[in-house]
C-alpha cells in the first residue's frame, strides 16, 4: 500500500524540521571533522530520521521522540566529554604521533590500521612529498594529520636567512602538563619533570593552585605555557 502523497509531504517536512532543529542544538562539531563518536551519532540520527520520513510503519511521534532521545544521548556523551579527559578518551579515542624526531613511528600506523601510502596520502595534503621534510607528524582524533616540518623546511627558513638558531632545544615537542585543572603525571614522568618543578613554574605566575590553570604545556625550550580559566 502507498502512502498517500499529503503524508510522505508531512513525514520529510517534520523529519526536516526536527533534523534541522537537533542538528542546530547539538552544535559545529557534528557537522565538521568527525571523530568516531561523531560519525556513529550522524549515522544513527541520520537513519532514523530516513525511516521517519519513508516508513508509513512508523508513527510521527515515535519517529520525532526517537531523534530527541538520540540527540539527547549525543549531547550527554558530548557534556562528558567537555569534563572528563578520560571520557574524552573513549569517545573521541587520543591522538597518535606517527612520524617523531624523524623517523616514522611503525607501531603507531599498525594501531592506526594506516599504511605508508595512506601516510603519504595525508602528507601531500599538506603540501610534503618527502619524508625527509618531516621532524613530526601527528594523526588527530578526526583523522587529519597535523605536520611539524623539519626547521630547514619550514618557510622563510633561518637556513635561506643564514641565520643560527638562537632558542635552545630541550624537548622534541610541545607537551601537555593540565588539561582541564588536572595534572597529567604521565607526560610530566616522560619529561623527567616533577610536580615540585610544576608548582613552582605556577607559583611564578602568581598561581596557588593547579586547579586555577584550564591548560598547561611544556614548550621545546623548557618554558611553560599557561593559561587560566576563565573567571
Amino acid at each position: 500500500m502507498n502512502m498517500p502523497v499529503n503524508e510522505m509531504i508531512l513525514r520529510v517536512t517534520v523529519s526536516f524540521l526536527v533534523l534541522f532543529m537537533l542538528a542546530r542544538l547539538m552544535g559545529r562539531k557534528e557537522i565538521g571533522q568527525m571523530t568516531f563518536f561523531n560519525w556513529a551519532s550522524a549515522i544513527g540520527i541520520g537513519s532514523i530520521a530516513g525511516n521517519l520520513a519513508v516508513n508509513e510503519n512508523t508513527l510521527i511521534k515515535d519517529g520525532v521522540i526517537s531523534l530527541v532521545v538520540w540527540a539527547a544521548f549525543t549531547i550527554a556523551l558530548d557534556i562528558i566529554d567537555l569534563k572528563s579527559k578520560q571520557g574524552r578518551s573513549v569517545t573521541t579515542g587520543d591522538p597518535l604521533i606517527v612520524i617523531k624526531e624523524g623517523k616514522i613511528m611503525e607501531e603507531a600506523l599498525k594501531t592506526a590500521r594506516i599504511d605508508l601510502d595512506e601516510l603519504q596520502a595525508l602528507l601531500r595534503q599538506k603540501d610534503i612529498f618527502s619524508f625527509k621534510d618531516v621532524d613530526c607528524a601527528i594523526l588527530e582524533t578526526n583523522g587529519d594529520l597535523s605536520v611539524l616540518k623539519k626547521e630547514s623546511q619550514q618557510q622563510v627558513t633561518k637556513t635561506d636567512l643564514n641565520i643560527k638558531s638562537l632558542k635552545e632545544v630541550l624537548f622534541p615537542l610541545p607537551t601537555d602538563v593540565i588539561s582541564d585543572g588536572k595534572i597529567n603525571s604521565k607526560n610530566l614522568s616522560k619529561l623527567n619533570l616533577g610536580k615540585g618543578w610544576l608548582e613552582k613554574e605556577l607559583q611564578k605566575e602568581n598561581i596557588q593552585s593547579v586547579e586555577e590553570v584550564f591548560f598547561a604545556q611544556v614548550q621545546q625550550d623548557g618554558t611553560l605555557f599557561i593559561d587560566r580559566k576563565s573567571k
